[in-house]
């Protein structure tokens, strides 16, 4: 292993959580897909799907781990297995959430995902991962602040939707479980925005040598700068 230049097992590093970005990202929307169009074949696929990520996420890891045992990188080169690391886990995590999605498909259907606009959220969700990724690829220091920027946005669709889930139960609605699933649906939606965000904050990290994503000052700080 130690033959080869450190910058190219980087770049293969790197490659591979781009990779599995894409593929994180394609389940997710068969996820919505079967969601909306009761397509169990679908749902299933993104069962199976999801195991492969999670031994991709794990591989992906283990390369990481092995690389800093072997080379014991210094500076930017330390900081971008870290940030490839923290990534990952990230990317597993929006993985679980399109199973989860599935998982209310009983209680769900096209006229439910329409009227909460679930696509609409769940595109932009995927759009801020897809420009968090594209910000770590190209070490875009404003294009990761964007992605901060976007998540407000996902946030008010997620308060819409508990404001007319919590309106529909005191209007004594008998179905209780679908309500429930949309708020749940939405959840996982708004969680996905989330992961994005901390996506871009280690892309700060790696441009910066910044630690921001649990320093709230400094986090504020940044989203203010950008607003301004």
């Amino acid at each position: 292993m130690s033959e080869r230049p450190v910058h190219e097992y980087i770049k293969e590093l790197s490659d591979a959580l781009v990779q599995l970005s894409e593929k994180v990202l394609q389940n997710f929307n068969q996820a919505l897909y079967a969601v909306t169009h009761k397509e169990i074949q679908t749902a299933r696929k993104v069962r199976v799907i999801d195991d492969e990520i999670d031994q991709a996420e794990v591989k992906l890891e283990e390369q990481c781990l092995r690389f800093l045992a072997l080379h014991q990188p210094v500076a930017r080169d330390l900081r971008t297995i870290v940030t490839i690391i923290k990534i990952n886990d990230d990317l597993e995590r929006i993985g679980d959430l399109a199973v989860h999605i599935i998982e209310r498909m009983p209680e769900l259907g096209q006229e439910v995902m329409e009227n909460y606009e679930f696509e609409k959220m769940g595109n932009l969700a995927a759009g801020m991962v897809r420009k968090s990724i594209e910000a770590f690829v190209k070490c875009d220091h404003p294009l990761a602040d964007k992605v901060c920027l976007m998540d407000e946005e996902v946030d008010a669709m997620h308060r819409v939707v508990f404001k007319k889930v919590s309106e529909a139960m005191k209007a004594c609605n008998t179905e209780t479980e679908q309500l429930l699933a949309i708020l749940s649906v939405s959840r996982y939606l708004e969680r996905m925005a989330d992961h994005a965000t901390l996506i871009a904050l280690e892309v700060i990290y790696l441009v910066t040598g910044e630690i921001v994503r649990h320093n709230e000052d400094s986090f504020e700080k940044l989203i203010q700068s950008l607003q301004d």
